[in-house]
C-alpha cells in the first residue's frame, strides 16, 4: 500500500514537474481589464485550453500540451466594452509563439511569431483575401444587377461568382501540395475546401509527407476522407 501511494506521489510530481509543450505570449496594447483564452477545437468544438484574466496590465502568458502542430485560438474577452469576442486564428508548433496586437483592432493588428507552420499559413492567407475582396465585390453586383433586374447582369455576374470560387479552390489545393510536408496542408483541406470534389481532396492527402500523414490533422483528413467515399 505505501508502495502505491509512494508511486502515486511520484507521478503527480513529474506531471507537474513537465514543461508545457506550447507557451503562447503577448501583449494588447491599449488593454487596461479583460480576460485572454487559448482555445483550439476538439471534437468539433472550441474548447478552452488556458486562460488569464488581466487587470492593469497588457501582458499575458498561456501554456497548453501539444502533441503535433495545429491552430489555436487566442480569443479575448474585454469586461470594458459591449463589443462580441473576437478570435485570433495562428499556428503553433511546440516551443514559443509570440502574439502582440491592440484592443483597438485586436484581430487586423496581430503580429504573431513562432512556428514555421504560421508562416506559410499567412502567405496563404495573404493571397487567399484578395479572391475574399473580389468576391464580395462581386456579390455585390450581382445584388445590385437583381435590384436593377438587369437578367444580363445577374448572369454574369454569377458566372464570374462560380468561377472565382473554381479559381479559389484550386489556388488552395496546388497551395497544399507544395507545402506537402507543413500540417498546415490537410487544415486548408479540412477547413477551406472540405466541400470540393474528392478527387482533389485526395490529391491533396496522396501528396502528404509520412510525418503529416500522422499529424492530428492528416489523420483526419484520412478519416474525413473515408466518410466522403461512403456517402
Amino acid at each position: 500500500m505505501k508502495k502505491l501511494s509512494l508511486l502515486f506521489v511520484l507521478i503527480v510530481l513529474i506531471s507537474c514537474g513537465k514543461d508545457p509543450d506550447l507557451i503562447v505570449k503577448g501583449h494588447v496594447k491599449g488593454l487596461q481589464k479583460g480576460t485572454i483564452y487559448l482555445e483550439k477545437e476538439k471534437d468539433s468544438a472550441i474548447v478552452i485550453v488556458d486562460s488569464m484574466a488581466l487587470n492593469g496590465t497588457s501582458e499575458f502568458e498561456l501554456k497548453s500540451d501539444l502533441e503535433s502542430p495545429e491552430a489555436f485560438y487566442l480569443r479575448l474577452d474585454k469586461n470594458n466594452s459591449n463589443e462580441t469576442n473576437t478570435r485570433i486564428v495562428f499556428f503553433a508548433d511546440k516551443g514559443i509563439s509570440e502574439i502582440n496586437t491592440t484592443l483597438k483592432n485586436f484581430v487586423p493588428d496581430a503580429v504573431i511569431t513562432g512556428s514555421n507552420q504560421q508562416k506559410t499559413y499567412e502567405d496563404f492567407l495573404k493571397v487567399i483575401q484578395r479572391y475574399d475582396d473580389k468576391n464580395l465585390d462581386l456579390i455585390k453586383e450581382n445584388f445590385e444587377a437583381k435590384m436593377a433586374k438587369d437578367s444580363i447582369k445577374i448572369e454574369a455576374s454569377q458566372v464570374a461568382l462560380n468561377n472565382l470560387t473554381k479559381s479559389k479552390y484550386l489556388y488552395t489545393v496546388n497551395f497544399a501540395i507544395n507545402n506537402k510536408d507543413s500540417e498546415v496542408a490537410p487544415y486548408l483541406a479540412l477547413t477551406e475546401i472540405y466541400d470540393a470534389q474528392i478527387k482533389w481532396l485526395d490529391t491533396i492527402n496522396n501528396s502528404l509527407t509520412p510525418k503529416v500523414k500522422d499529424s492530428k490533422y492528416g489523420k483526419a483528413l484520412e478519416g474525413y476522407l473515408i466518410v466522403r467515399k461512403s456517402e
